[in-house]
């Protein structure tokens, strides 16, 4: 058993940096990038926390986990008793270990972070969680107490996944419900293998299966099932159906063959397989020089696919400058490895294209920046007459997602803002109609795979009060 070692060590030792596959190989295939800890690194990394008397990590965790006693058990060598510590707030371990913005939560509250760098709190829920699977633990169980009242969980991304585990475990009956033919939301159409592999993502459902929440696919609720009908035969709902429609920048040729939208783009790679085309039947055209317009996790996603699928050259077209990249800082260093070409303050004006339709170049302007807009990001200006265009035969839009208004519109009483997204009581996740709730990105607008966690919680939490107390959500407020 690993021992905990002495307070000078531990702030003199730096953090142990993840293995990867190398940028010439990781180019040509999709297998996962970040390769993992061992077993001594794991243990190396996790001797190195403070377990501090009042840990201010756990502040920044939106899925509550209990991170120095986790961390403690790893430097103990007991993973199991580190995974189910884990496992109590959080249903899904090994997907936020990989796509969390640790950097941004937990990390940024860790008091190493003052000094150094942080406990690589994610890199050791990942190994905690692969360890797990690999030794064929089993975390989650069904409740021994069965609740009558049914909730219905409309999306299975990470908020609906959460939420649905975390009622399951109170013993409540759970069904949720899926308009695609695998569950995972954006884990499984959004983010590409070589980020997150789905096998990952089909072992955490499996897992929230074994709680007893029945999973329902192809159910298009506002098409094949109402929300109206649903409200007579559950106790509660939960709305987490995510903001899945594409944005475009309604610029001249967008209309051209060869641009598309990054959620069908990635779509096809990643759910429907089209990179193993035609051992999947579902096809893909990628042309020589791809540029993706956006600079967020699914830009990078999107680029470093149209590489992987073919691409001589992928840009990244962003109007603002490196320093207001939304990107997470890992994603953006890795894309840079592979040669994405990153085109800062350039704003795109107008797609070119031959008689055929196709896609010859983009026409774009320089940017340059003025003070901060609402976002706390300067905004961007055009130069004038800074006019030039890049040389393109594909475009990529990746500039957000907004909501699908089908669910919305069979869901009378529930009311949604002016961007279609759902009303809800910031407290306790109630929509506009009583015993409705919703979060995740049907609520925030696109966000981070944590936020829809801590959102699937809370929701729980509340629909527990609500349902347990006769309606009432007093001691939630």
């Amino acid at each position: 058993m690993a021992e905990m070692i002495d307070m000078k060590e531990r702030t003199s030792r730096e953090q142990v940096p993840m293995r990867e596959q190398l940028p010439s190989d990781r180019i040509h295939n999709f297998e996962e990038v970040p390769l993992g800890y061992t077993k001594e690194e794991a243990i190396y990394e996790a001797q190195r926390c403070l377990q501090c008397k009042k840990p201010t990590c756990m502040k920044g965790c939106p899925a509550e986990i209990n991170i120095p006693d986790f961390i403690r058990y790893i430097v103990e060598e007991d993973f199991e008793k580190a995974y189910l510590t884990i496992l109590e707030t959080d249903a899904l371990p090994a997907v936020t270990g990989r796509v969390c913005p640790q950097e941004e939560q937990c990390q940024r509250e860790c008091v190493l972070n003052k000094k150094g760098k942080p406990i690589a709190i994610g890199r050791l829920e990942r190994f905690v969680a692969d360890w797990a699977r690999m030794n064929g633990i089993q975390g989650l169980k069904e409740s021994t107490e069965q609740i009558s009242k049914k909730v219905a969980v409309i999306g299975s991304g990470p908020a609906g996944l959460t939420c649905a585990a975390d009622l399951a475990k109170l013993g409540y009956q759970v069904t949720l419900f899926e308009a695609l033919h695998k569950p995972g939301g954006v884990l499984v159409y959004g983010i590409p293998e070589f980020r997150l592999p789905k096998s990952i993502v089909q072992y955490e459902v499996t897992g929230i299966e074994k709680l007893g929440v029945k999973v329902l696919t192809n159910q298009v609720i506002g098409a094949t099932i109402s929300v109206e009908q649903l409200k007579k035969e559950f106790d509660a709902i939960f709305l987490a159906n995510g903001a899945g429609a594409p944005r475009f920048m309604d610029i001249p040729g967008e209309n051209m063959n060869d641009v598309y939208s990054a959620n069908e783009f990635l779509t096809r790679s990643n759910l429907m397989k089209a990179y193993l085309f035609p051992e999947y039947d579902t096809p893909i055209k990628v042309r020589k020089r791809a540029a993706t317009i956006g600079a967020g996790n699914v830009a990078m996603d999107a680029a470093r696919t149209a590489l992987r699928l073919g691409a001589e050259k992928s840009y990244i077209v962003y109007r603002r400058s490196r320093i207001e990249v939304p990107a997470r800082a890992e994603e953006v260093h890795h894309a840079e490895d592979e040669g994405i070409v990153f085109h800062f303050l350039t704003l795109p004006v107008r797609i070119l294209g031959d008689e055929n339709g196709m896609v010859t170049g983009m026409e774009c302007l320089k940017m340059e920046l003025g003070e901060p807009d609402e976002s706390g990001r300067r905004k961007p200006f055009p130069i004038k007459g800074s006019n030039f265009v890049l040389e393109v035969d594909m475009v990529i839009d990746a500039i957000g997602t907004m909501a699908n208004p089908i669910v919305a519109q069979s869901a009378e009483g529930v009311e949604v803002n002016q961007w279609g997204y759902f009303k809800v009581d910031e407290v306790t996740k109630m929509t506009t109609y009583e015993g409705i709730f919703a979060g995740g990105d049907i609520v925030r607008g696109s966000a981070t795979v944590i936020s829809a966690v801590g959102d699937g919680k809370f929701a729980a939490r509340s629909i527990d009060a609500y349902l347990s107390s006769g309606g009432s959500l007093k001691k939630i407020k």
